[in-house]
């Protein structure tokens, strides 16, 4: 039988996975600042071409398994959560 295990990823592998695959529309995942948390969240995307932010609250995990940069047999190390403000 063979047993099937998950691949680990960490944070910083999937940020990085995440801004290639993005950077083909001139957008990139950034971290928002300290005071900024409750109107972006603690991901967002912003798109350098049209200058602005295209999607708040973002979760890394979820863009980027629907970007198909994070595989089903992969797991996000440790678990990210949004800081206290």
């Amino acid at each position: 039988m063979k047993e099937e295990r998950a691949v680990p990823v960490t944070l910083r592998a999937l940020t990085q996975r995440i801004n290639r695959k993005l950077r083909r529309d001139d957008r990139r995942l950034r971290t928002a600042r300290r005071g900024w948390f409750s109107d972006l969240g603690h991901y967002y995307v912003f798109d350098f071409k049209h200058k602005g932010i295209v999607k708040r609250h973002v979760d890394p995990e979820e863009l980027g398994r629907d970007l198909g940069v994070l595989k089903d047999y992969e797991l996000l190390l440790g678990s990210w959560s949004y800081p206290n403000t």
